[in-house]
């Protein structure tokens, strides 16, 4: 895996040694098994087909770059409408919803999507995944609903407890699959997970097996080993000085952004949450890691993770973690693989930068429900090639005539399971979803009795274009 020239070649495909037979509905009428291998061949064709970089983006380190400095807000429109959810530990989500004013049939399926490291909706890496999807089938569409999970502190998602997100967190996307479960009871949910987000949706799946609501993933530039990749990345000069540190930065921002949230210890106060928020010693813990991250000075990621994110990228029982190697270890995806049962599409670039080892064998993923797909060009979340021509007038996408190889495939996969797949496991099907005296959604039975969510706040209109990252921000990671 490194930063070489790319040019047109086919993906590698690595199928599982045994796949698994997956349920299908037959054409004609009745359901029966189907080999994981032989449905993506039959309904992901494109996976087969060149990726052919333009010959200005022929490296990784071209790809990624351009996804951050590429002014992507001419393409892929995408209105949101947000709805804040406020969890039983304080805290608070905003799934941002399309189309709004949804009037789609109650089981119309919805793709569930986890976004990068400090993105958002507006990414537009979403967007260019969410645009097609979410149009009309009579505008060529797929006809889908959809909803972005911003994360805690993300796209002007407020910070209202003494705890972020992380890599290895996987309540709140837990937490959002119920809400969209009460919501839409009816509708099949279809994970979309993105770089840090793809390893958060990863670890769900293995997490929950064959309950989990996620029907099936498509998960792009999962970072997988964080150890390896931590590592590899912060021992080349531009791996360190460029992307380690650009994303600590971005992170630092968060904190700096949410400042009133983190420094300093509120004192108690009685709310219908507060048997579920952090102890003080908790919370203590958190604020004495926000001062020490914001003292430092250029940080690279590994130096801001054993900081705060140690500390404040989780909530009890496993946080906080000894040291950043320990929160690698503990948040890795690569190792829980073989516990994922529901079917799985991942696709890396061999050209990454920022994730420099991903799995490239069968053996390496070890679960019969997961397919890898690994491009020899594409970078970080890029995958950008030629539309109709190239014409090279500053950054803006619409004038340089580029678009993204994976959104295609993606589509593929989201209407294989969204379409062909038979969903839910007849004897195991997801806990049952009550609401408490308090408001509260929440499971029967569930492991943690803190998780619960009740909607806080709904309606505000987001143009995917318009909802700006913040000052200093790098978009696209």
């Amino acid at each position: 895996m490194g930063s070489s020239f790319s040019s047109a070649t086919k993906p590698k495909i690595f199928y599982p040694p045994s796949p698994e037979e997956i349920l299908v509905k037959k054409p004609g009428g009745g359901v029966g098994p189907e080999s994981l291998s032989k449905l993506v061949e039959e309904h992901c064709p494109s996976l087969k087909k060149e990726f052919n970089p333009p010959w200005w983006l022929n490296n990784g380190h071209l790809q990624t770059l351009f996804s951050v400095a590429g002014d992507f807000t001419s393409v892929d429109k995408v209105v949101y409408e947000r709805t804040y959810l406020r969890l039983m530990d304080g805290g608070t989500l905003g799934l941002d919803f399309t189309p709004p004013g949804d009037t789609s049939p109650d089981d119309a399926p919805i793709v569930v999507v986890c976004h990068g490291l400090t993105g958002g909706s507006y990414e537009a890496y979403v967007r260019a995944v969410l645009a097609p999807a979410c149009a009309p089938v009579s505008e060529g569409g797929l006809g889908y609903r959809a909803v972005v999970v911003n994360f805690r502190g993300c796209a002007g998602v407020p910070v209202t407890s003494k705890q972020l997100y992380s890599a290895g967190w996987t309540e709140d996307l837990r937490m959002a699959t119920i809400y969209l479960a009460h919501k839409y009871p009816k509708a099949p949910q279809l994970g979309l997970g993105f770089s840090l987000g793809a390893n958060v949706m990863v670890r769900y799946l293995a997490e929950e097996g064959e309950r989990s609501r996620l029907e099936s993933a498509c998960v792009l530039g999962n970072p997988w080993d964080l150890v390896k990749n931590n590592w590899a990345l912060e021992h080349t000069f531009l791996g360190k000085h460029i992307y380690s540190k650009g994303m600590a930065n971005n992170l630092v921002n968060v904190l700096k952004l949410h400042s009133k949230a983190l420094e300093k210890v509120d004192p108690p106060t009685p709310s219908a949450t507060s048997k579920y928020e952090p102890d003080s010693t908790q919370a203590s813990l958190v604020c004495a890691a926000y001062h020490a991250a914001l003292a430092l000075r250029s940080p690279p990621l590994s130096v801001f993770d054993n900081t705060f994110t140690r500390v404040g990228g989780g909530g009890p029982p496993d946080w906080p973690l000894a040291s950043a190697d320990a929160y690698y270890k503990h948040s890795s995806s690569h190792h829980v693989v073989p516990q994922v049962r529901k079917p799985l599409l991942a696709i890396n670039s061999t050209d990454d930068p920022v994730v420099v080892h991903a799995p490239t064998s069968p053996e390496e993923v070890g679960s019969g429900y997961t397919v890898v797909v690994l491009t020899e060009g594409g970078g970080h979340l890029g995958w950008f090639e030629p539309s109709s021509g190239i014409v090279l007038i500053g950054t803006d996408v619409s004038k340089l005539h580029v678009r993204r190889w994976m959104t295609k495939p993606t589509l593929e996969w989201l209407r294989l399971a969204a379409e062909v797949l038979v969903h839910g496991h007849p004897d195991h099907p997801p806990r049952a979803i009550f609401v408490d005296e308090g408001g509260w959604i929440r499971e029967v039975n569930g492991a943690r009795q803190g998780l619960g969510c009740r909607a806080v706040e709904i309606g505000d209109l987001i143009d995917g274009t318009e909802l700006k990252k913040e000052p200093g921000m790098l978009q696209g990671l």
